[in-house]
């Protein structure tokens, strides 16, 4: 099936650009004339930019950067630059894998191709004269590199502009803050560690106005930096907070998603405190959630393809669609959206995490909760099985890649749970893997999930993931020490 369609951005009806200060206006929101290099010297020469920093996303969606020259920034905005390629041969703790082909000893770690993407200028306001560029990464050949997350969402958004159809996205963190930084954790053996504020205290405006001055440094600095926030609230937890960044084009959305786990950890080291975004940090607390809002534009009609204020429950066949081929696909993407071995401590019940491949309507207790209301423009699907730990590119990429799937193929709706999904017989028939290894076996053996995202990327991403798993299995943790040290 193809719909004729498009994407067109107006206050009334889609998503705006990102809006930040007149002096720290991201490129993209300009026209393509400023774009071009004699444009951004003119805005460097203005800004007092006098050095640059550039970076892309591994597998993680740690940001691997560096600083360069302005001499060597020119140079490479018209040829490239090398960048090892070693960021996609190592975990997220820098230990090398033993099973990649991209690259390893074998090849001798050689530097990739990496292009400088124009469009992504930001004015760093913590680091005042700091340009701040995303990268692309090309094999030496010059073919995109398949394996980068940043490239996978490409593809993905490419399929949906090739059906007519243009996904607004974005997403929304829930984060714990401490009184800590990198050295006091590791010395505390990341134990009793102190909490920005103590008790459960969700949607508290009274801890919010205790902490004013670091909210509206967090919401101020990620305007300025081209990463508008549109709500901000503390969640039901020690020191937790939620931030729901403004929606965008996919591949914006996908860029300032990324970019906020890391500026909020910089934003919080200049103030003495540390965030984390895993999944499940403690046990005894709720997770942290990294939910996904999506839903289709058109650009001759200008209005959400999502909608249909005909149907009986106001939801378009484009939408039913689009979340059967998510539910379809959920279990054997898993890995994809739950990427590390903590993110399934957070799949457990009563959690306001999914145990199931589920949807309902307004039903925080599935995997996917359709949104209807209160406008047209403002109805959408939340993929709710996303945690905070993951990386934006590859869960978007393949979450808008199975909802396309739905469409291509026209999937049936199932109906909605109504009711808890937890206990629901209909949503327990469809249990989703309940740890990496499981989750990662069906991934690998998906062909679907192949030819939505090609072979070479899920070979890599399937052999990245065996390797964290291995990784835990020889590791002994507290929770044995203190099980079997004296007693067995």
């Amino acid at each position: 099936m193809t719909i004729s369609c498009a994407f067109i951005f107006n206050h009334a009806e889609t998503p705006a650009n990102p809006v930040s200060s007149a002096q720290c206006r991201p490129l993209f929101e300009r026209g393509k004339d400023e774009m071009e290099p004699g444009a951004l010297k003119k805005e460097f020469e203005q800004r007092g930019i006098n050095k640059v920093k550039i970076g892309g996303f591994d597998i993680d969606g740690v940001l691997r950067g560096k600083y360069i020259a302005l001499e060597k920034f020119w140079s490479a905005v018209e040829s490239g630059l090398g960048f090892c390629d070693v960021i996609f041969g190592w975990d997220c703790s820098d230990v090398l894998y033993d099973n990649v082909r991209l690259t390893g000893w074998h090849t001798g770690y050689p530097d990739a191709l990496a292009r400088i993407d124009l469009d992504t200028f930001r004015a760093i306001p913590w680091e005042p004269g700091v340009a701040f560029f995303l990268v692309d990464f090309y094999a030496t050949r010059g073919d995109p590199l398949q394996v980068s997350p940043r490239q996978v969402l490409k593809n993905a958004v490419s399929r949906a502009r090739a059906m007519g159809l243009e996904p607004a996205l974005s997403a929304e963190y829930e984060f714990f803050i401490f009184k800590e930084d990198s050295l006091s954790v590791r010395n505390k053996g990341y134990r009793n560690m102190s909490p920005l504020s103590p008790g459960m205290f969700g949607y508290s405006v009274l801890r919010t106005g205790a902490f004013a001055e670091l909210a509206n440094t967090l919401i101020d600095d990620m305007k300025t930096f081209g990463v508008p926030i549109e709500g901000f609230h503390t969640e039901t937890g020690p020191g937790v907070y939620e931030a729901a960044i403004r929606y965008d084009r996919a591949f914006q959305a996908a860029d300032k998603s990324a970019l906020f786990k890391t500026a909020v950890k910089q934003l919080l080291a200049r103030k003495g405190l540390m965030a984390t975004f895993m999944a499940k940090w403690n046990e005894n607390l709720p997770g942290c959630g990294g939910h996904l809002h999506q839903s289709l534009w058109d650009l001759k009609m200008k209005k959400n393809l999502f909608a249909d204020s005909r149907s009986g429950d106001g939801m378009s066949r484009i939408m039913k669609h689009y979340i059967a081929g998510q539910l379809e696909l959920m279990p054997e993407m898993t890995a994809l959206i739950c990427p590390t071995i903590n993110s399934y401590k957070r799949l457990v019940p009563n959690t306001w995490a999914p145990t199931t491949a589920s949807w309902g309507i307004e039903n925080r207790t599935t995997a996917l909760r359709a949104i209807l209301g209160p406008s047209a423009k403002s109805c959408r699907v939340e993929y709710r099985l996303a945690g905070a730990d993951i990386n934006p590119y590859i869960a978007m990429a393949s979450s808008l890649a199975a909802g396309l799937y739905g469409i291509q193929h026209e999937l049936p709706l199932p109906e909605p749970c109504r009711q808890n999904a937890y206990t629901d017989a209909q949503a327990m028939g469809h249990p989703l893997p309940r740890s990496l290894e499981l989750a990662t076996a069906q991934l690998k053996t998906s062909s679907r999930m192949r030819e939505l995202l090609g072979d070479e990327f899920v070979d890599h991403y399937v052999a990245t993931r065996e390797w964290e798993v291995r990784q835990h299995l020889k590791a002994v943790t507290d929770w044995e020490l203190e099980r079997y040290f004296e007693i067995i």
